[in-house]
């Protein structure tokens, strides 16, 4: 099975939990805290996701980690499950996917947001607030540069696709050209 598939998985299962008990947004939160202390040291990475390691000391340099935070029981219990199965390297992963459940449930979409060059703020607010009356869901915007569209604009959201780029435009009249419109 895949990574990804597998990271769905593990954080369907949390989510899932935390639906249950009402402690979704804490899970989230304090799994996005372990992520960030993981992502920022390389050491600790290491240590607990080497199998150079014996597992043992693993777990208690993950059980050192968990106690100096504020971790309920369930996290816990998840990062140590992720350890047992040799999956901890894939935290990352599973964080990302449990946000994206998590933002599913808020009503939440996450907009690709692509422009020739930079956006204004109040463009680029303007941008969001035109697609959030579209989608009917609250816009978390990524705003890629990409000088190759020209001008205009580019939003993906989910499967839905608006290109009003320069290039589509001029692609469509070569386009009408050829067919002899």
């Amino acid at each position: 099975m895949s990574n990804a598939r597998l990271s769905k998985r593990y954080a369907k299962a949390l989510f899932s939990l935390g639906r249950q008990d009402g402690s979704h947004v804490k899970y989230g939160n304090e799994l996005n805290d372990f992520v960030d202390c993981y992502k920022n040291n390389a050491d600790l990475r290491h240590a607990i996701s080497s199998p150079v390691f014996v597992m043992e000391a693993r777990k208690n340099i993950l059980a050192s980690i968990l106690n100096k935070g504020d971790f309920s029981p369930i996290v816990r219990n998840f990062l140590n499950l992720l350890l047992d199965k040799n999956r901890i390297g894939s935290i990352e992963s599973i964080n990302e996917h449990y946000a994206m459940l998590t933002d599913e449930v808020s009503n939440i979409s996450h907009a690709e947001i692509i422009t020739a060059m930079p956006l204004k703020k109040d463009t680029l607010d303007r941008v969001i607030r035109t697609f959030e009356g579209v989608t009917s869901r609250s816009i978390r915007a990524k705003v890629i540069e990409d000088p190759g569209i020209i001008g205009g604009i580019i939003v993906k959201i989910g499967d839905n696709f608006w290109d009003g780029s320069i290039r589509a435009q001029i692609e469509g009249l070569r386009e009408s050209f050829r067919r002899g419109e």
